[in-house]
């Protein structure tokens, strides 16, 4: 004789009626989190707020005077060094997406699992050396006498950059191109992880699919792949412009003080000047013109209207 048990159901706690311990625990967990924020973070963005609105000097102390007019000085006389940071960093990242795209695209759907693996050591070797040396680098690869400068004016292509404004006097040295490729350079490995992760999400069969809708290569490009990876895209887009927007020591080791760009001139009034005020309130300017441009761009290339 066989004895058949019938299993309790198991009984599902509303929330509402959940122990109170139990509906915190969620908040607990977010605890430490948010005080490091507050600590590292809201802190210091409260102090440099009242340190824009002092005046004084270091001999004399500064007080917090709600001296606004420190803003508009400040984005008067250092204009050009914001119009030379956003120009610089919006064409390296045009630059980093169209040399990093098609390599995320060959790591993701064309090499072998071992030749993957080798591409990506070496996307992310660079990060193992020091942001400075890798710069200094840049400064020998396109020293006067240096291989690239020697090529460039075999291919008479100086000339040509020459009358674009982006070399001067057929060299590559303490130019806006030579800020450009510094630019590039540091801040690639940020356009080439988010493409790649974005990409190898993508199912090959619907790469056959669209195949055997007799789609070409570049339609399917077009239609399939591209939308689908938009959010690599502008996940890239925003980690290689907003460093490289703030970013100094390109434009120190490559450039000359023509081609100073706003971190510089708030690394210099920080600690060569020491006119601190001043050095918080272009911060402040630089984090709201970027946070403006950043609004726009999600809202107007953001991956939910374009896909």
């Amino acid at each position: 004789m066989t004895a058949t048990t019938e299993a309790a159901p198991t009984q599902v706690i509303p929330p509402q009626e959940r122990p109170p311990r139990r509906r915190l625990t969620p908040y607990w967990l977010l605890l430490p989190g948010l005080a490091w924020l507050v600590v590292f973070f809201v802190v210091p963005m409260v102090y440099q707020a009242s340190t824009s609105l002092q005046t004084g000097s270091l001999e004399q102390g500064f007080q917090l005077t709600w001296h606004f007019s420190t803003y508009w000085d400040a984005l008067s006389e250092y204009k050009w060094h914001f119009v030379r940071s956003f120009g610089f960093s919006a064409v390296a990242t045009l630059l980093c997406l169209a040399i990093g795209y098609p390599l995320a695209y060959t790591i993701a759907f064309k090499a072998s699992k071992r030749w993957r693996n080798v591409i990506l050591i070496l996307v992310i070797a660079p990060f193992f050396t020091s942001f400075l040396i890798r710069t200094l680098a840049w400064k020998t690869i396109l020293s006067d006498s240096g291989p690239v400068v020697e090529t460039l004016n075999a291919l008479h292509l100086l000339s040509l950059t020459d009358a674009l404004g982006l070399t001067t006097g057929q060299r590559l040295l303490a130019t806006p191109l030579a800020v450009i490729c510094g630019l590039t350079y540091n801040f690639l490995p940020f356009m080439i992880l988010p493409l790649y992760t974005s990409l190898e999400r993508i199912d090959p069969r619907l790469h056959e699919a669209a195949g055997d809708l007799y789609a070409r290569p570049f339609t399917t490009f077009r239609k399939v792949t591209f939308p689908i990876s938009l959010p690599g895209v502008v996940a890239g887009t925003l980690l290689t412009f907003i460093p490289a927007s703030g970013d100094y020591i390109n434009a120190q080791l490559l450039g000359s003080p023509s081609e100073q760009m706003i971190g510089n001139a708030i690394q210099k009034q920080f600690l060569n000047v020491l006119d601190y005020p001043t050095a918080a309130a272009l911060s402040f300017i630089l984090m709201a013109l970027i946070l403006g441009m950043v609004t726009v761009y999600m809202r107007k290339a953001g991956t939910e209207e374009l896909v």
